[in-house]
């Protein structure tokens, strides 16, 4: 299944959804279709390629702040890369650990393989002699999309 973009009633972009999403969309009558693909329907539909709301909907909590910490967005933000070694990454580490009072936030945690994770322990990067490749950083929505 392709995506489908779908714009806000003032043509500024939302978020790319699934076709089947983006046909229930257009049966509700809660958007119309903005483009669509040359002779291609689905059903009475023409194939959207983008779809646009009828109605505007406030996104001022997008440009407020920044996304929640999670661990797939750490993990999203370094792109799956160690901040150690370089290799795939698989979990998550604290800079400061947890055990020292160290939290679940953004500029504290870092994508890193099992094998680093495990050697780093307990302790700082410089504790370790593990220097950090990358700064984390609070991400905005637009590196998480």
């Amino acid at each position: 299944m392709s995506a489908v973009l779908v714009l806000n009633a003032d043509c500024g972009p939302l978020q790319r959804v699934s076709l089947r999403h983006a046909v229930r969309m257009l049966f509700r009558q809660v958007a119309v279709v903005h483009e669509a693909e040359p002779d291609r329907r689905i059903g009475v539909y023409p194939m959207p390629t983008v779809v646009r709301l009828v109605s505007y909907v406030v996104t001022r909590w997008r440009h407020s702040r920044g996304p929640a910490w999670s661990r797939a967005g750490v993990l999203a933000r370094d792109n799956r890369t160690c901040a150690y070694c370089g290799a795939a990454a698989s979990t998550i580490d604290h800079v400061l650990p947890r055990s020292r009072g160290g939290a679940n936030e953004w500029a504290n945690t870092v994508a890193a393989c099992g094998r680093c994770n495990n050697r780093k322990g307990d302790r700082t990067p410089p504790e370790a002699r593990m220097p950090l490749r990358v700064r984390p950083f609070a991400p905005s929505w637009a590196v998480l999309s």
